[in-house]
C-alpha cells in the first residue's frame, strides 16, 4: 500500500487544517471548533516547544473519528516519539530518505513534501505517488500544479502554504488534488477568540 494508505486519508479529508500551537490551552478549545465545522482531522506542525505535547493532549481529546497528525517533520527521533503518542499521519517539509524509511517500517500514512519536477521524479523512483505541493504559493500554484497533471499523470498532490479560504476550491478542483492543507481555518478561529 502505496505510503501507508495516505490517499484513502487525503481523499476522506479535502481540507486538513494545519495550525501552529503556541500554548496548550489553544489545543482543546481549537479541536472542538474543529469539530463543531465538521473537520475530522488536524495536522500540528513541530514548529513550537510545545507542539508534542499539544498532540498527545489532541490525541487523548479525540476519538478515532478524529484524526490527529503532525507537520513540519524533520528528523527520526520525532518519528519515534509521534509513533509513542498513537499519531495518525506525518507530513514532512520535503523528502529526506532515511525518514520515510523509518516512517514506511511503522506503518503510518506519511506525506512527504516536493517543490521541483527533479523531487517529483525522485519521489516516483522511491514508490510514492502521493505529495505535498509546498510551499504552493511560491512553487508555481495552480499553474504548475495543471503542467504536472500532463507531466505526472499518476501523481496526487496536497498542497499546502497560501492555500486560502478564497483560492482553496479553485485548488480542489483540480484533477491531481485530494486535499489541501489550510492554515487559513487557525485564523478564522484565532479571530473569533
Amino acid at each position: 500500500m502505496s505510503q501507508n494508505n495516505i490517499r484513502t486519508l487525503l481523499r476522506d479529508n479535502p481540507i486538513v487544517p494545519v495550525v501552529k500551537i503556541d500554548h496548550l490551552k489553544e489545543v482543546i478549545p481549537l479541536l472542538d471548533y474543529l469539530k463543531e465545522h465538521h473537520f475530522n482531522s488536524i495536522e500540528i506542525t513541530l514548529r513550537t516547544d510545545c507542539a508534542m505535547d499539544a498532540i498527545r493532549l489532541a490525541k487523548e481529546h479525540c476519538d478515532d473519528s478524529f484524526l490527529v497528525g503532525a507537520g513540519s517533520v524533520i528528523k527520526t527521533e520525532q518519528i519515534k516519539e509521534l509513533l509513542d503518542l498513537g499519531i495518525d499521519f506525518i507530513v514532512l517539509p520535503g523528502m529526506q530518505k532515511d525518514l520515510i524509511e523509518v516512517l514506511e517500517e511503522m506503518k503510518i500514512p506519511f506525506l512527504p513534501g516536493v517543490m521541483t519536477p527533479s523531487e517529483i521524479m525522485e519521489a516516483l523512483r522511491m514508490g510514492w505517488d502521493t505529495l505535498k505541493f509546498f510551499p504552493a504559493h511560491i512553487a508555481g500554484g495552480m499553474e504548475a500544479l495543471k503542467t504536472y497533471s500532463q507531466v505526472f499523470p499518476k501523481v496526487k498532490f496536497c498542497p499546502t502554504g497560501g492555500i486560502s479560504v478564497e483560492n482553496h476550491k479553485d485548488f480542489l478542483a483540480l484533477d491531481n488534488v485530494l486535499s489541501v492543507g489550510g492554515s487559513w481555518v487557525q485564523k478564522k478561529f484565532n479571530n473569533k477568540l
